[in-house]
């Protein structure tokens, strides 16, 4: 078995969200799997994120997300770090799906509060309870998405989480609006030493220029063009914040597009279909299914993103 990376607190770059491919019938489609697999190592993406809300994770079944984990981390082969989505509402469910996860080679496991949770003490007490239950050896990345959740997560109760467990070493930052937010936990670790997370964005990368100046490692999200991502935070990187925005801009039109909420993963499984990633679009009921109209529309602003990028590599 190759070397295995974990996930830790300087993990950084570009942890694509991946698609769940199926069948027209919606049966697993292992062999796009490899194909999609391919396709975001081919971008360049420093690492991946299976089984999450974008995953379809919730449509799987146990049998079927374990199979899934497994042919991906065989075809990325060690090559980049694999975080595996683990959010259900049993934790013994989460047991048992990072543990599977973990046993195959997984680098760490991301975790949603299950939904509702009212108050600080409710948030951090799921948290701590799965933590303790997956235990040190298994690193967690916390998402915050109360869009979808209904949860709402404190810096506060990030603080204490960071604090008291060591095997937290990464936050999904997904509120939005969110951007003072990020400052603030940034900030305010900053301001009495305390130690400092990995934190990548989602929200399709909407608003990823601005993340990355207030504190962002990088981007978590699944965005079709992968390698805008991955370009966009090389820049920052080397510190060409105008040339970073620059090239984000080029695509911005097609992103706001494709996060459109309800409508937004049928969309983007077109694009991947279109770009040769997958065989097939569908995406599992019940769920989004686009008409004539709708995938007009996105193949002509994939048009016109293809054309620019034409006009700038010519240039």
């Amino acid at each position: 078995m190759p070397h295995i990376s974990r996930i830790d607190e300087n993990t950084k770059g570009v942890y694509i969200i991946s698609a769940t491919p199926f069948t027209d019938d919606g049966a697993l489609d292992l062999e796009s799997t490899d194909s999609l697999v391919d396709f975001y190592l081919d971008k360049g993406v420093a690492g991946m994120t299976i089984l999450g809300m974008m995953g379809e994770a919730p449509k799987l079944t146990e049998e079927e997300s374990l199979r899934f984990t497994r042919r991906v981390l065989e075809r990325v082969d060690g090559r980049v770090p694999v975080i595996v989505g683990v959010s259900h509402a049993s934790n013994q469910h989460i047991e048992r799906l990072a543990g599977g996860a973990m046993e195959l080679g997984a680098a760490g496991v991301m975790l949603t509060p299950v939904a509702n949770l009212k108050t600080d003490d409710q948030v951090y007490g799921y948290y701590a309870a799965v933590a303790r239950m997956l235990g040190k050896d298994v690193p967690i990345c916390l998402q915050d998405f109360p869009q979808s959740t209904g949860v709402y997560t404190s810096v506060a109760v990030v603080h204490q989480l960071v604090d008291e467990f060591p095997q937290v070493v990464m936050f999904k930052h997904e509120e939005l609006p969110g951007l003072r937010k990020l400052s603030q936990l940034r900030s305010q670790s900053e301001a009495i030493g305390r130690r400092r997370i990995s934190i990548l964005i989602g929200n399709g990368g909407l608003f990823l220029p601005q993340e990355m100046l207030r504190g962002a490692d990088g981007a978590m999200t699944g965005f079709a063009y992968p390698e805008m991502l991955v370009q966009v935070c090389d820049l920052f990187a080397q510190g060409k914040p105008e040339a970073a925005e620059d090239l984000f801009d080029l695509y911005l039109p097609l992103l706001r597009h494709e996060f459109q909420y309800g409508i937004g993963l049928a969309l983007r499984k077109e694009t991947l279909r279109h770009r040769g990633a997958i065989r097939s679009a569908a995406v599992r009921k019940p769920g989004p299914v686009l008409d004539a109209t709708d995938k007009a529309e996105l193949h002509r602003l994939i048009g016109r993103l293809e054309a620019r990028l034409a006009v700038q590599a010519a240039a």
